[in-house]
């Protein structure tokens, strides 16, 4: 796959994110967050598992022992992830929530390059500074407020973080992006679901309710969007990747200023253009500017 193609897949999985997150938000109006972990990823292992099937049948060799334990360490990376961002979603906003998820565009590259001993390509680092800088002005330029929720966000971007980069470590020499996207999403469905059923219990009448909002997060938000990601990163770097999947911050903003009546600051417009412009650094930079050979 060409690679402006795997970044395309995943812009458009940043884009079906921040629609995810007013989704993730309107949900708790009924339940309560880990069961709505649970169901969710529940529907998209069920959606996605015929997928990973054929994948499996058409295999020349079965996933090796190494491989599998890379795609559970990615499914319980995902669901502390999902965990941390849903309690926020509780107490902080739809855009404030998008834009902290952001951070993680911040977070890939240091712990590419201080974990990984993968340093990104140059044009990457002011294409991340450019992305910060759009988010946070995407958020009206002020943070000053945080709250519990706030802080639960920023931890949620740290295991963003370690989700793409471990997506990028094991999808491309397993070449199984479909059985890594079943994996992880039964793993943080059988967890939430565990926790749901413990700490909060299950109301039918309640699940019915949310229903909606649950089919639109397990077969698009997460289905199809992760598994947008894992195809989509096989041939792009973390970092760029990172980048890409950032926009969900500018979708989130925008669809809870559509549908919640949530108000985007003017600042935001122009973050959302300096995001946009990052993008493009992220994508031509390396065409026009190859990494130097060592």
């Amino acid at each position: 796959m060409p690679r402006h193609l795997a970044n395309l897949l995943l812009l458009s999985a940043g884009a079906i994110w921040g629609a995810g997150f007013v989704a993730q938000s309107t949900a708790m109006d009924n339940i309560g967050p880990f069961l709505f972990i649970g169901l969710r990823f529940l529907v998209a292992s069920i959606v996605l598992a015929p997928f990973a099937w054929i994948e499996v049948r058409k295999a020349d060799h079965p996933v090796s022992p190494v491989h599998l334990r890379g795609f559970a360490l990615v499914g319980l990376v995902l669901f502390l992830g999902m965990a941390l961002q849903q309690v926020g979603l509780t107490i902080t906003t739809v855009t404030n929530s998008g834009f902290l998820t952001g951070l993680y565009v911040v977070f890939v590259p240091f712990i590419t390059l201080l974990v990984l001993r993968q340093p990104p390509h140059p044009v990457i680092w002011p294409a991340v500074m450019m992305t910060f800088v759009g988010i946070w002005m995407l958020a009206g330029g002020s943070l000053s407020d945080l709250n519990t929720g706030d802080l639960l966000t920023i931890a949620c971007a740290v295991m963003w973080a370690m989700q793409v980069i471990l997506v990028g470590r094991f999808v491309g020499p397993s070449g199984r992006p479909l059985t890594l996207s079943f994996i992880q999403f039964s793993l943080a469905g059988l967890l939430g679901l565990g926790i749901g059923l413990v700490t909060e219990g299950f109301d039918m009448a309640a699940v019915i309710a949310t229903l909606p909002e649950i089919l639109f997060a397990g077969v698009v938000a997460t289905g199809l969007a992760f598994t947008l990601q894992v195809i989509g990163q096989r041939y792009t770097t973390a970092p760029q990747a990172a980048i890409f999947l950032s926009t969900e911050s500018l979708f989130a903003a925008l669809f809870g200023a559509i549908i919640l009546g949530e108000q985007i600051p003017a600042l935001g417009y122009a973050g959302g253009i300096l995001i946009f412009l990052a993008i493009l650094l992220a994508e031509l930079g390396p065409m026009l500017r190859p990494r130097a050979a060592s």
